[in-house]
């Protein structure tokens, strides 16, 4: 491994793109830590200690503090993320932008484009809601039109400047530039979260029961890592042949192939779909103030997973069973708008391919729809396994940190596609890969 990673920084064009991408991290970074104009960052740091715990603890870990700090970049390539979701899903819904995603080089430049402008029309939405929702309760030094004007201006810039840098690494340094910067502010957060762990369960313990809890953490975080890794490895693969055929005066054709069917085909898309649905009456509420009593107020900590499998309120875990169902429901919806069988068996059919002992066109369609749900179902449960570990050691021993399943998968698939687009470019030149060793 550390002789792949020496081979890999010999090579000028990886070295100077390793570079290029630390640099970038490390300017995000400070941005992270400069404070938007005229902002009172001790009170919203106050405000966001009050909250139900996790309405927005996953957007502090997506953001890598800078929404807790009220930095510049405050709202991060959350709007981004966001955008690049709501294209997809119209993309299947507009003919228009379909054509546009077939038509390809040209097609994906243009959505890409409309994909920028929706991100920055979310960023002003979303700054011009948190200046003046949280301006008049104290959050602006001073509450003015001209402070109000300044704070979504930096902060829709921010946004914007973060996503021109994942572009930017995208283009001359290693991996997806976005997903770089998503994994670079989940991993920020680890030290103040492993810190949290270590004083609440190692710290002025007895040496047995702090190695026992030392042990049992470590362990844990090992055993959810090696699952993401499997989930995110495992792939089926249907193989598919191709007739021969006559083009001229030559025979093509005959070969063999396959369909790579991942067994997490959606990704952790499930789980941010899922969250996001269970958090925004909770996030709703916060910003509107509500604190009132009643069937509404058990609502909403039915939905916080912070009260989730805890032992002295089982009710609430409730709201833990909707969560599953939502992940395995999502899991099938998302998979299902990107990859669709009756169109993968309609062009294997144009190209004289078949599967094995299945006849072309509608069995095809069929087979591979039967294959995709079972795989889906595994997929799903793997994935809600890695996300309901963290709420049950929270719920049971109140271990509430900001890194979760959701971060981890993130993390995992992210490294594992960096490290893959490494080897492809060693691999030119005949070096061997980290995953080869």
């Amino acid at each position: 491994m550390f002789a792949t990673l020496k081979n890999a920084f010999k090579i000028k064009e990886i070295r100077d793109r390793v570079f290029f991408t630390f640099l970038m991290l490390v300017v995000i970074r400070l941005g992270s830590q400069l404070p938007a104009p005229g902002v009172n960052r001790h009170y919203f740091a106050n405000w966001f200690a009050a909250q139900t715990g996790d309405a927005f603890s996953f957007l502090d870990a997506f953001t890598g503090g800078s929404f807790l700090n009220m930095s510049i970049l405050a709202l991060n390539i959350t709007p981004y993320i966001t955008s690049s979701i709501i294209m997809q899903l119209l993309t299947i819904a507009i003919p228009k932008l379909e054509e546009m995603q077939r038509d390809g080089e040209d097609g994906r430049k243009k959505i890409v484009a409309i994909t920028r402008y929706v991100t920055v029309g979310l960023a002003l939405f979303e700054s011009a809601a948190m200046a003046i929702g949280f301006g008049r309760q104290g959050l602006l030094e001073t509450y003015n039109a001209i402070n109000v004007i300044t704070v979504i201006a930096a902060l829709t810039a921010g946004s914007a400047f973060l996503m021109w840098i994942g572009e930017r690494i995208t283009e001359n340094g290693v991996g997806n530039g976005i997903s770089i910067v998503l994994v670079i502010n989940i991993i920020s957060r680890l030290p103040h979260d492993i810190n949290k762990l270590f004083e609440q369960f190692v710290y002025g313990k007895s040496t047995a029961l702090a190695v026992v809890a030392a042990l049992i953490i470590i362990g844990v975080i090992v055993g959810m890592v090696v699952l993401v890794v499997i989930l995110n490895g495992g792939m089926r693969k249907i193989p598919v042949q191709y007739a021969k055929k006559v083009q001229g005066r030559k025979m093509v054709g005959g070969q063999t192939t396959n369909i790579p069917l991942k067994v997490n085909t959606s990704g952790v898309i499930p789980i941010i779909f899922a969250s996001s649905l269970m958090q925004l009456p909770v996030v709703i509420g916060s910003f509107l103030g509500y604190k009132g009593t009643g069937i509404w107020a058990e609502i909403l900590k039915g939905l916080t997973s912070s009260h989730w499998c805890n032992p002295k309120e089982p009710v609430y875990t409730i709201g833990l069973l909707v969560y599953v169902l939502l992940v395995i429901f999502f899991a099938y919806f998302y998979t299902s708008i990107t990859f669709n069988p009756l169109e993968i068996a309609d062009r294997m059919k144009k190209q004289g391919g078949f599967i094995p002992g299945i006849r072309p066109g509608k069995p095809t369609s069929d087979y591979l729809t039967k294959i995709l749900n079972y795989i889906i179902f595994i997929g799903a449960l793997g994935l809600t396994l890695v996300a309901v570990i963290p709420f049950v050691f929270n719920g049971v021993f109140n271990a509430s940190v900001s890194f979760g399943g959701t971060s981890l998968i993130i993390i995992v698939s992210v490294v594992l596609e960096t490290i893959k687009q490494i080897e492809s470019k060693m691999l030119v030149r005949n070096y061997k890969g980290f995953l080869n060793d």
